[in-house]
């Protein structure tokens, strides 16, 4: 019979990668100082593609670290799509964790020994790597340890927060606006908004508030699933029974949830954890439904599409299941990354070739709209077909283009705005950006993985 190594190492192969992190040795669980120096290593082994910066601190003053792969780290280059990478958010879901530890490894071994993919991948994305949001609950979890760690043991930050139930929730508000043609993207935060989380969460808002983030995955743990928006059901809560909710852009979140369940070595068979979830993936509300998660947030808040990711059924997993757990993720991981070049992207000038920011991109028949960033680039995931896309800001007269979109990388589609004249009333899509105030008034939440 193969070893664990040597079927890693024949995976390796099938997949046309470098049988990277192949000891059984390489595979351990880090506290938080263990991962601490694990992300400084990878920082110190590329030091040029690579940076690490804080976002903040913990509510016990852990630093909730982040790496960053870029050819140029600390820089937004225009037209280079930003992603990012949570883990850990529940304390004692800890695979995630570990996945994107050995991830930041994996990068930084494959680019220095030239594999072609990875090499692409860094050049031309952004990527920022979260690999704990809550170290807080990590370590009352691993004081536990993988054999005795109870469901909710850590789960929650020093407070016993749930940071997935810490965010504001903007879909009572974007429910509301559906029904009365309102605000479609980047909805008001609350009056007060910053002293009603946890510091976790807000340095996690703070960051999204900081970068232009276009997609993202959050690890999770408990079940096998990916799990998409919105997870807020739009129906009352009855017992018993769940209604799917659907975003506007529920093709391309089925799309990205199946991109990570099929590479993924058996997520997308169903059968996983004693439930079956169809190609493995499912709407998070349809499972069950959860009040201000930071799926949905990510959606109604910035230009981000964030999906959650449930990677195994045992939160705590042994040492010995990491080695099995990083081969069936990792081809799944790198494949979901790469999705952040597909669909449309495109810089918004005005007449003197000048970036536009904060231009509002549409697309005709799906009502949820994205922003430009500051340097005036824009980027719109999107399936393949054909698409009119208008771009509009205030004090400029809308350009609307047609537009068709392939399956390979995504397609650059420039916008040249012209001022409005005076005296003019265009009818021009323009919303406050992440200003504003809103409340919701918000029932007991679900327990679930999630």
């Amino acid at each position: 019979m193969l070893s664990g190594s040597s079927l890693i190492w024949i995976g390796a192969l099938l997949l046309g990668l470098e049988a990277s992190l192949t000891r059984a040795s390489d595979f351990q669980h880090h506290g938080y100082e263990e991962m601490v120096r694990a992300l400084f290593a990878v920082q110190s082994e590329c030091p040029y593609i690579t940076r690490i910066y804080s976002i903040g601190r913990s509510i016990e003053g852990r630093h909730l670290y982040v790496l960053e792969f870029s050819d140029h780290p600390g820089i937004h280059e225009a037209l280079e799509p930003e992603f990012k990478y949570v883990g850990n958010m529940h304390g004692n879901e800890v695979l995630g964790r570990e996945l994107l530890i050995y991830l930041a490894q994996f990068l930084c071994e494959e680019y220095r020994a030239g594999n072609e993919r990875i090499t692409h991948l860094i050049h031309d994305t952004r990527i920022h790597i979260l690999p704990s949001m809550n170290p807080d609950g990590y370590e009352v979890a691993a004081r536990q340890g993988p054999e005795f760690n109870g469901y909710l043991v850590g789960r929650g930050n020093a407070k016993e927060v749930d940071l997935n139930r810490n965010f504001p929730d903007l879909n009572a508000l974007m429910y509301y606006y559906e029904k009365h043609n309102g605000q479609n993207h980047h909805l008001p935060l609350p009056d007060n908004w910053e002293l009603q989380v946890e510091p976790e969460t807000l340095a996690v808002i703070k960051w999204m508030q900081n970068y232009n983030f276009i997609l993202s995955a959050n690890l999770h743990g408990g079940a096998v699933v990916a799990n998409y928006p919105f997870d807020k059901s739009r129906e009352p809560r009855i017992r018993g029974k769940t209604s799917y909710s659907a975003t506007p852009d529920d093709k391309i979140f089925r799309k990205l949830a199946k991109t990570y369940s099929y590479a993924h070595s058996w997520m997308h068979k169903g059968w996983n954890c004693g439930d079956y979830f169809d190609e493995g993936i499912t709407n998070g509300a349809s499972w069950y439904s959860l009040s201000k998660g930071m799926q949905d947030f990510n959606y109604l808040y910035t230009n981000c599409f964030e999906i959650t990711l449930e990677l195994s059924c045992d939160k705590f997993p042994p040492a010995t299941a990491l080695a099995s757990e990083w081969l069936a993720n990792r081809e799944a991981l790198v494949s979901y990354m790469e999705q952040v070049h597909h669909g449309i992207k495109g810089m918004v000038y005005d007449e003197n070739n000048n970036p536009v920011s904060n231009a509002v991109v549409s697309v005709a028949g799906i009502n949820h709209d994205t922003t430009s960033g500051t340097d005036g680039d824009y980027f719109r995931l999107l399936l393949p077909g054909t698409y009119t896309v208008t771009a509009s800001a205030l004090g400029y007269q809308p350009f609307t283009k047609t537009v068709t979109v392939g399956p390979a990388e995504a397609v650059q589609l420039d916008f040249y705005l012209k001022v409005q004249p005076k005296g003019t009333n265009l009818n021009i899509k323009a919303y406050p950006n992440k200003k504003g105030s809103s409340t919701a008034k918000i029932p007991p939440t679900n327990l679930g993985p999630r």
